[in-house]
């Protein structure tokens, strides 16, 4: 198995949403996106991880923060990992990964991943350590930029890259605004039983959502702006899937059904 299979395979098992159009990008963007996306996940496993204390989080966020920051064409995946081995038991395989996963992307662009990787880290270091108190709408902003829109920002940095396609920026950070604003109303009640609210003083379900249409309105321009192909289809499918799980959430239901999904992933794919 190559080096990119494996870490396709590793891709499958923690979002499909993803693997399918991952998997259908050009070869040099596939690896890009492919590292990027693990990167991310790895990070964000550590984040979320229920049996770490958030001091915990915050120092082994920093340390990979620091890892990639130091990090030159020579690194080895240990390079990258470095920090991790105190808690290896703890640790889920995309994490302790992380190593491989920063070493797939094609060395023209790998510095850039790397630094949006490390920034992210950082900014995760933060949120925990502050256990993810938000109080007002700027402070919503400011989480959902370091966690998400920060990304939309990197997948335009990746289209330039590879093909100098050109997007607008703030509709960039409205990509990933809104599908992390749709998580956050999805998965508010399972938030509230670990103790954590990403709601502003005063908000309720219903503030969240359209907190979310109003980011998924930049999200859709966005969107329609690339061209037709992989890049384009790249998008359609978690912003179709973010879209039909406000309207799940107005109807009352909690999420999208597993047949719902499937129905949005095939009518994406066949229509691209």
């Amino acid at each position: 198995m190559d080096f990119r299979t494996d870490a396709l395979a590793v891709l499958k098992e923690t979002s499909r949403t993803f693997y399918i159009p991952i998997s259908q990008l050009p070869p040099g963007l596939i690896d890009a996106v492919a590292s990027a996306y693990l990167l991310m996940r790895a990070i964000d496993e550590i984040e979320d991880h229920e049996a770490l204390d958030n001091a915990t989080k915050a120092r082994l966020l920093r340390s990979l923060s620091l890892n990639l920051q130091a990090s030159v064409e020579t690194s080895s995946p240990q390079d990258f990992a470095l920090g991790l081995e105190i808690e290896a038991d703890q640790l889920p395989e995309v994490s302790l990964r992380i190593g491989e996963w920063a070493r797939l992307a094609p060395i023209t662009i790998a510095p850039r991943i790397w630094d949006a990787t490390a920034a992210m880290a950082d900014r995760m270091a933060y949120w925990a350590e502050r256990n993810w108190s938000i109080n007002t709408k700027a402070e919503l902003d400011q989480y959902t930029f370091s966690v998400a829109g920060a990304v939309g920002l990197l997948l335009s940095d990746l289209w330039a890259w590879h093909d100098g396609t050109q997007t607008n920026r703030m509709q960039a950070i409205g990509f990933g605004r809104g599908l992390q604003a749709v998580n956050i109303a999805r998965n508010y009640k399972d938030d509230l039983e670990r103790g954590v609210s990403f709601f502003p003083d005063g908000w309720q379900a219903k503030d969240i959502r359209i907190y979310a249409r109003q980011n998924l309105t930049l999200a859709d321009a966005y969107t329609h702006s690339l061209e037709r192909g992989p890049a384009r289809t790249f998008c359609q499918i978690p912003l179709a899937l973010a879209h039909a799980t406000l309207d799940a959430l107005d109807l009352g239901a909690e999420k999208l059904t597993r047949n719902a999904v499937h129905a949005v992933i095939e009518s994406v794919m066949g229509r691209k």
